[in-house]
């Protein structure tokens, strides 16, 4: 199963990738793409929405986190308009 989530770059200061990982592996473990960057201390987002939706559709998981970064950057109402078009 794939999941959706934050992977920690920064050393002092925390910055996290949004990542595509399976489920089995560690949080700095190899990831499958990189999908998004979060900045929280920034309050800074970058979203890459195709690939995000690609997995989505795919049946991949978010965490609670990249669901709430997700929600705001309006990807779940992207991701209902193009299920829409596909029925």
């Amino acid at each position: 199963m794939v999941k959706l989530r934050l992977k920690r770059c920064g050393r002092k200061q925390a910055v996290y990738r949004i990542v595509a990982i399976d489920v089995r592996s560690q949080r700095e473990g190899r990831d499958l793409q990189k999908v998004g960057f979060y900045d929280p201390i920034k309050n800074q987002t970058y979203l890459n929405v195709p690939a995000i939706l690609y997995f989505l559709e795919n049946g991949a998981q978010p965490t609670g986190t990249v669901h709430d970064i997700s929600k705001k950057a309006g990807v779940f109402t992207e991701l209902r308009l193009n299920q829409t078009k596909s029925n």
